[in-house]
């Protein structure tokens, strides 16, 4: 036995909470790609030898697009003692996770959620990935410009991230000659949008609006009424990315353009990964699933490089120069959003195929 190094059988893991929607009325789809991108993370970590020694373990809590859930999760994970938290979709949850994630002292990397105003105010506890809504609302209504639309209709339900879509969109078209008409999505019945966007003349009608209902039912009303064969039908927070808008919709889903936040190649980094989450997922990555993914890879450069102590973590954002599958990713401030932001994300416009349905197409980069 002389001369062996004798190790503990298990080392004391490293937690993360992680914050995703796995059960309705969440977007399930989206929450099981953030999930596997970060279960992808974290095996691979763990395959490199974890963070010192220790490997890394999700605590994974569903909060099925409930912001009071989400903010009941991150007080459990606080208390069990987690490193960090990280995720989440949908940004209403995602701004109540990190208002309760600030109140705590806790560090929150929000994975995909781009509501600008994520938390009330400046906080050194919050960094975020994707873009804020912003900066890709506004690359769309360039789109829209370009294309020549001016008379813009939004299918819009009741929502904080919805209005604020609604709002970015209407103060960058007014200036520049359009309008943008407001008609109520639960409150009009598919066959009343499809009047309305008759008599006002629309040229385009955005979704802003949930997945399936009542989006599915708007876009299949739009499609069938002849009066509407030239409208253009947008979705720029990205419902047509999943395959499951594909199978509900076949031929109405294609051609409607949405925001994605992936490069137009993806690097070797990318395409490994790429790979890597088709298998897992049976199914073509979306960008959240890229969006997980990248949140562990932040993660465990900071873990290694400051250690574990939640101060140490939340006071390394402005220092991470990590190599993500969509390019090097820094943080920064940005003014308006309180978070430690990364501002390189890459932003397309993009649409499905209607030849081939499972491609996309680049429409417009930002």
């Amino acid at each position: 036995m002389s001369g062996m190094s004798i190790q503990p059988r298990t080392a004391r893991p490293v937690r993360i909470g992680v914050l995703v929607p796995l059960t309705r009325p969440g977007w399930v789809e989206a929450g099981r790609h953030l999930l596997a991108g970060l279960e992808l993370g974290v095996g691979e970590v763990n395959e490199a030898g974890g963070i010192g020694g220790r490997p890394l373990e999700l605590l994974v809590r569903d909060t099925a697009a409930d912001p009071q859930r989400a903010a009941a999760a991150v007080d459990e994970l606080a208390r069990l003692g987690v490193a960090a938290v990280a995720g989440e979709y949908h940004s209403v949850v995602a701004r109540a996770a990190a208002a309760r994630a600030d109140a705590l002292g806790l560090p929150f990397l929000c994975s995909s959620a781009v509501l600008d105003a994520l938390t009330e105010q400046p906080t050194q506890w919050v960094a975020r990935l994707p873009p804020p809504q912003s900066h890709g609302w506004r690359v769309y209504a360039d789109f829209l410009l370009g294309a020549g639309h001016t008379r813009v209709a939004v299918a819009a339900e009741a929502s904080v991230y919805w209005a604020a879509g609604a709002r970015i969109l209407r103060d960058h078209l007014a200036p520049r000659g359009g309008t943008v008409i407001e008609l109520d999505a639960r409150a009009l019945t598919p066959a009343a949008v499809c009047e309305q966007l008759v008599e006002q003349r629309a040229t385009a009608l955005l979704l802003l609006a949930g997945f399936p209902e009542p989006a599915v039912p708007l876009v299949r009303s739009v499609r069938r009424d002849r009066r509407l064969a030239e409208i253009m039908v947008g979705a720029p927070a990205g419902q047509p990315e999943f395959v499951e808008w594909a199978r509900s919709l076949g031929d109405d889903g294609t051609a409607i353009p949405f925001l994605r936040y992936l490069p137009e190649r993806l690097g070797p980094l990318g395409a490994r990964v790429e790979a890597a989450l088709r298998e897992r997922l049976a199914e073509t990555p979306s960008f959240v699933a890229f969006e997980g993914y990248d949140t562990i890879a932040v993660l465990a450069d900071v873990l290694r490089a400051h250690g574990t102590e939640r101060a140490d973590i939340a006071a390394a954002w402005p220092h991470v120069t990590v190599e993500g599958t969509r390019g090097q990713i820094r943080f920064s401030r940005r003014s308006g959003t309180g978070v430690w932001q990364w501002d390189r994300a890459p932003v397309r416009i993009v649409d499905r195929d209607p030849a081939q349905p499972g491609r996309f197409r680049i429409r417009h980069t930002g």
